[in-house]
């Protein structure tokens, strides 16, 4: 079986993305810890038997009936029948023969596990713990009353996770005991056993190993255990000595421990859907064609191998990712080409990804001053959310051509309008060490440049040209705004007034006019602004950015083509009685606002970390995120935007520019920008959404009716637990399932706004932590995430 050599990054990425998840106990795949042996479920026949590879001769496993998993230990291996109604087990020295040590038609089974001398499984609804015993160490059942989420076996002993409160019990031998006092109260959302350890995700998101270290298995790298890059593992095999995770972005695998090979730099080309751990060695079910590769000390390579990126082949036939169901797969949705890999007989369901918790959601728990940024880092921990890892391949030709604007025609602006405010000349000197630098130390494992190298070539979009801008005549645009006349006039951008018009073929548009005559800015600002944006909506494509459909450019017109937003402006629905009817938008409903702000986020993340450079919007405001007919928000008007000289450094020295109210307080004061600076000013608009309040209003209880801002206003409040208070009077009183996504969105907004650039959350942070609070508002059960609702709104 031959592994392809050319692939498709960005459909790949989005692929494992959508579909992995955690791998625990209920595998297709298994190995012995005693011999290079693995045994797999086959796809693509009418029964999904049981193969195995084994002395280098493939062996069919009877009886030849369907199978949902499989999970082995050292001398022998066991599956759960289709349904989960029966429990068969094989020995490795003797594979052709089988004993059956479950059956009832009554209660199905789960999460099945071996041990090295006994095998484990959980009823499927009640979640008690089964086990059968054998050899010298008799392990019993656990306790009847005890209810698991999942259940994982050792040598000698079995661990669970306690359903309800996450917390770990284990049973069997002393080395249970000993995991079990380890982990104590910690609250964990899965687990995984070796030989004598064991490893898991807390609630957190952030691995955890417990048990024997004689070899350095438990010595969990900083970049999988750190606030700064959790939720980067979606899989885990554990051996005698060693540990391997698969990496959630793009599906590698790196190991740690007494392992050789185990670093994973030989097969850092490969995705994996899942993986298991003999003794000395793992194997891995490959994503692109479900084949099945192994590597290590104990897996056998000689001249008949057939090797791929450091792994050896193993010729098995393609093999099923997960069981085959007759489930609809509402939860999370079918696995792809599900029908032809179960030949018709059912569906993959693909399983969703673990709900991990942001913490902290109660304001005890939040320091007393937003400006104590070593504080809020440490006890806060929302921000770990989504890690990278990946190697960046060169692009300095496309980056070369973007950065210098000729791919669309215009050369590279240095220098956009002058800002609406300026700060101090001050040019402190500040490097940035926030979340995006590389969590990974280790040069023998996968050597990450950056986060946004890896996302950047996922994405790709904004290197390509989808949509090539079209050039009007003044006199169509004239025709369609109605000459520009006051009644079509909407708004006002960076450079000009922006009128609705509707062109020859019916299309809708706004058409943002540089001022003329007596209102005109200098000549040098108005082209600078209008180069500005043609520069970078001519390759930005984004469903959370305003399209560009074309420009003009007669004598000194300059005027730019967006696709029209009908709802407007967010600060218009917000702020604008006479414009909008406020009793009766949409606007007035928690979950729409949630939507709303995780649109916006998910427009400014795109800018921050796909766009190449990356771009600094420098103007994130209410009346900058304009709505759709269909309420879906996009973030408009580049006119004061920058390209990010990301190889030159990690801020730039660039006088202050933007709106009053939204400008990051270190960028004004210092001259320092980051893409922080953005975060900012979302942070902004975030608690105007949540108090209605503009970002500078008048005071009427202060002295002398005074201006305050909306950061002054809400921060304080929010710190000492008056977020009720403060919020919107036209949304009214959160529903019970919005009151924790309405509290996350609040401390999500304190976190952006804070004083130092460093310490606040990454866009990708913010859009994690979003796309929760927008489930919350899904979710029928107050303070937990069902199932059925894991997966956020569709980019």
């Amino acid at each position: 079986m031959k592994i392809p050599h050319t692939r498709k990054p960005l459909l790949l990425l989005l692929f494992i993305l959508a579909s992995s998840a955690f791998v625990c106990s209920a595998s297709t795949i298994a190995v012995s810890s005693a011999s290079p042996t693995i045994c797999a479920i086959v796809a693509s026949e009418p029964a999904q038997r049981i193969e195995c590879y084994q002395a280098q001769k493939r062996v069919s496993i009877s009886p030849n009936i369907s199978y949902d998993s499989i999970s082995a230990a050292h001398d022998f291996f066991c599956a759960i029948t289709s349904g989960g109604y029966s429990v068969l087990c094989w020995n490795f020295n003797s594979i052709t023969q089988f004993r059956r040590i479950y059956f009832n038609l009554t209660v199905g089974l789960r999460d099945l596990t071996v041990g090295i001398d006994h095998v484990c499984a959980l009823e499927r609804g009640s979640g008690r713990g089964l086990c059968w015993r054998g050899g010298k160490n008799r392990v019993p059942s656990p306790d009847k009353a005890e209810q698991f989420d999942s259940i994982t076996s050792g040598r000698g002993f079995s661990c669970g996770v306690l359903r309800g409160n996450g917390t770990v019990r284990c049973w069997g031998d002393t080395i249970g005991d000993q995991i079990e006092t380890q982990f104590g109260n910690i609250s964990m959302k899965t687990l995984v056993a070796g030989d004598s350890h064991v490893c898991g995700l807390n609630i957190s998101g952030f691995l955890m190993c417990r048990g024997r270290n004689d070899s350095g298995q438990i010595n969990v790298p900083s970049w999988a255990s750190s606030s700064d890059s959790g939720f980067v593992i979606s899989g885990l095999a554990l051996g005698a000595s060693h540990t391997c995770a698969v990496l959630r972005l793009n599906g590698t695998v790196v190991c740690w421990g007494d392992f050789n090979g185990g670093d994973g730099v030989q097969l850092r080309g490969v995705s994996f859907e899942s993986i298991a751990a003999g003794s000395n060695y793992t194997c891995g079910l490959t994503s692109t064609n479900l084949s099945v590769i192994c590597w290590g000390d104990g897996w056998p390579v000689n001249s008949s191998s057939n090797t791929y990126m450091g792994g050896v082949v193993v010729p098995l036939p393609k093999i099923v990712p997960g069981p085959c169901t007759q489930d609809s797969c509402s939860a999370c949705g079918v696995y792809p080409d599900s029908n032809s890999l179960c030949s018709g007989s059912g569906n993959i369901c693909k399983v969703c990804e673990p709900q991990f918790s942001p913490l902290p959601l109660s304001p005890n728990l939040v320091p007393s001053q937003p400006s104590s940024s070593k504080g809020l880092s440490k006890k806060l921990l929302a921000f770990a959310i989504v890690g990278s890892v990946g190697v960046f391949v060169g692009l300095c030709s496309i980056v070369y051509c973007l950065w210098s604007g000729i791919c669309c025609g215009h050369q590279k602006i240095h220098n956009s309008v002058q800002p609406t405010i300026i700060g101090s000349n001050v040019h402190g000197v500040m490097t940035w060490s926030g979340s995006l630098n590389p969590p990974f130390s280790r040069s023998s494992t996968i050597k990450r440049q950056t986060s946004h190298s890896m996302k950047r070539q996922r994405s790709g979009t904004s290197s390509k040209h989808l949509d090539k801008p079209e050039e009007f005549p003044l006199s169509e645009l004239a025709i369609a705004t109605n000459y520009f006349s006051l009644e079509n006039k909407i708004g006002g951008g960076s450079f000009g007034s922006v009128y609705k018009g509707k062109l020859a073929d019916g299309r809708e548009v706004a058409v943002k006019r540089g001022e003329a005559g007596p209102l005109a800015k200098k000549l040098e600002e108005k082209e600078s602004a209008f180069e500005s944006e043609l520069a970078f909506l001519c390759r930005l494509h984004h469903k959370h950015l305003v399209g560009l459909v074309g420009f003009c450019e007669e004598g000194d017109e300059r005027l730019l083509v967006y696709e029209y937003m009908k709802n407007g402006s967010l600060y218009d629905h917000l702020h604008l009685k006479d414009n909008v009817d406020k009793s009766s938008s949409l606007l007035n409903s928690w979950k729409t606002r949630i939507k709303i702000s995780l649109d916006a986020a998910r427009g400014i993340e795109y800018l921050h970390s796909y766009a190449v450079p990356p771009i600094i919007h420098r103007d994130i405001k209410s009346s900058n995120i304009l709505l759709d007919a269909n309420y879906t928000a996009k973030v408009s008007d580049f006119g004061l935007s920058l390209m990010w000289p990301e190889m030159e450094g990690e801020y730039m020295s660039v006088k202050a520019a933007g709106t009053v109210g939204y400008v990051d307080p270190e960028y004004y004061g210092l001259n320092v920008l980051t893409v922080k600076s953005d975060v900012y000013g979302l942070g902004v608009v975030l608690l105007e959404l949540l108090t209605g309040r503009r970002a500078i209003f008048k005071d009427e209880k202060g002295e002398e009716g005074g201006l305050m801002t909306v950061v002054d206003y809400a921060v304080p409040r929010i710190l000492a637990g008056e977020l009720w208070s403060l919020m919107d009077s036209m949304v009214g009183v959160p529903e019970a399932n919005e009151a924790e996504a309405v509290e996350l969105v609040a401390y999500t907004a304190l976190h952006c706004v804070n004083l130092e650039g460093k310490e606040r959350p990454t866009m990708s942070d913010i859009v994690a932590n979003l796309e929760r609070a927008y489930i919350l508002c899904n979710d029928n059960h107050v303070g937990t995430v069902s199932s059925a609702t894991l997966s956020p709104p569709s980019e």
